[in-house]
Parts: structure tokens; sequence; C-alpha cells
């Protein structure tokens, strides 16, 4: 328990003036201006057909594309640059704690953060389409004619009959968070990981490099650059769905019983044995790690 109550504290510790960082600050305003332009396709599609939709829908609609969760997950690199964090009374606590209770603070920290911003990524956006929204917990008219015409592959909204035939609303939208927050900790925790390992700086590179893998094998990049017909795509949806971190990130890209992509729950289990092995990773390369307190 006293082992506990040192990491809670460090973790507190790693929270105060969260909100008076400016780098912090800055990352969650470029979120509130990245839902605002995401989300603008919704918004005029509710407006032509003059529908509603479910309150739910234009998040999952703006964030089951995976451009746009990569989008917003760039941010988190902006937000967490400065992992694994070091003050002047980092060594007060380093004296006090093992030095696997304090990368254990770090992750919390690093798991807690970014569910607070996937938390208020989610929230500015059911806000900024309050006006066209209802609460019930059915999909909506604009569902059905996004999903039945064929609208939502030319305007690149991600309405799919098969989600909607399997799932309510709400349970779509915990689905894409819990997905969404998965990919993000796995891009945040490999930051802090390969910070640990190689020294600061490095980690922003690998987090680049994380997210430029999974849009480069992404089915319509890849369909692109290689130029592939119609008919030859299906065998790249299903090598992608499985090999890119971004589309299991997506719940579109996802098995609702008709194909040989991944379900929700196969990603979920990916992403998890992926977090272990980062931790485990990290856990090594601290034994060597050389605390540098020069400049604070």
């Amino acid at each position: 328990m006293r082992d506990l109550g040192k990491i809670k504290a460090m973790v507190r510790f790693h929270f105060l003036g969260f909100w008076k960082n400016p780098r912090i600050l800055i990352t969650f305003l470029l979120a509130v201006v990245l839902c605002f332009l995401l989300s603008d396709r919704v918004l005029r599609v509710a407006a032509h057909f003059e529908t509603t939709m479910q309150g739910a829908e234009p998040f999952i609609w703006t964030f089951g594309d995976g451009t746009n969760v990569l989008l917003a997950s760039l941010l988190l690199i902006l937000m967490f640059s400065d992992v694994p964090k070091l003050s002047p009374v980092t060594p007060f606590y380093l004296s006090r704690m093992k030095r696997i209770q304090w990368m254990i603070s770090q992750f919390l920290y690093i798991a807690a953060g970014t569910a607070l911003y996937v938390a208020f990524i989610m929230f500015v956006t059911v806000i900024l389409c309050q006006k066209y929204t209802y609460p019930g917990n059915v999909w909506s008219e604009t569902a059905v004619r996004i999903a039945y015409s064929g609208l939502g592959d030319s305007l690149g909204i991600p309405a799919s009959v098969k989600a909607m035939e399997s799932i309510t609303p709400y349970g779509c939208m915990l689905q894409t968070v819990c997905l969404m927050l998965l990919y993000s900790w796995t891009l945040c925790f490999l930051m802090l990981a390969v910070n640990i390992r190689f020294g600061r700086s490095r980690g922003m590179f690998a987090g680049i490099f994380y997210s430029l893998y999974g849009f480069l094998l992404e089915p319509e990049t890849i369909a692109g650059i290689l130029g592939l017909e119609k008919q030859q795509r299906y065998k790249v949806n299903i090598l992608a769905g499985w090999i890119s971190p971004l589309n299991h990130a997506t719940y579109p890209g996802h098995t609702f019983g008709y194909d040989d992509l991944p379900s929700v729950f196969q990603s979920g289990a990916l992403f998890l044995a992926f977090l272990v092995l980062l931790f485990l990773l990290a856990g090594r390369a601290l034994k060597s790690y050389n605390f540098t307190f020069m400049g604070y």
C-alpha cells in the first residue's frame, strides 16, 4: 500500500500545473479546431437533407475514419514530447521509490492524460453537432440515407450498414472511443519507451514513424500507390486490416461476420499485447537510464 501511495503521489505531481502548461493548452485548442474542421462534412449532410442525427453519430462518423484518427493522435506527440517528465523534485522522489515505481507513474500519467484528451475530443465533437442531434439510442434517418445510398463513400463518411445492423449508436461510440484510446496509448507509450532507451527527442521521431507506418498501410493508400483495381483490393484490405495499427483503431475496419478482418476484440487484444511489450522494453531500458537534471 505504501508503494501504491508513492506512485499515486508521483502521478499527482506530474499533473501539477497541467492546465498552465502552454504546450497542453495549445494541444487542446488545436483539438477544438480539428474537431470543427473534421465534423464539417457530417454537418453539411444533415443540413442538406434537413434531418437530425443520433447524438453519437457525429463522433462515430468523424473518428471512424483512419486519417482523422491519425490527425487527432498527432497532437499527442506535441502533448507528450517531454516524457519522461523530470523536474527538480524528481531526485527527491527517486530517493524514496524504486525506478520501476517511477516508470509506472510515468505510464499512468500518460494513460490518464491521453484518456482526458480522447474524452475531450468526443465531447467537443458532440457539442459542435448538437443542433442536429437527438439523444435516443436509435440510428437516425441521416445515417440510413448515407449508408444505403452510397453517399458515405463519396463523402468519406464511414456509415456502415453492417455496423448499423449489429450494434446501437452508443455501443458503437463506446467501441470507437476504446479503439482510439488504445491506439493513442500505443503511440504515447512508444514515445516514452524510445526516450528512455535512446534519450530525449528520439521518441518524437518514433511517434511520427509509427503514424506514418499506419498511414502508408491504409488500404486506399496502398491501392493508390500500386494502382490496383477494385477487384484486386480485397486481399489488400484484409492484409492491411491485420498489420496496420491505424486500421485496428477504426471501427469500420473490423469484421461484422462477413469477411476475414479482425474483430474489435482481437484488435483490442493486439493493442494490449503491444502495450505490455512496450512496458517490458521500457523497464529493461530503465536499468541503464541516466537521469539528467541539468537546466532545471
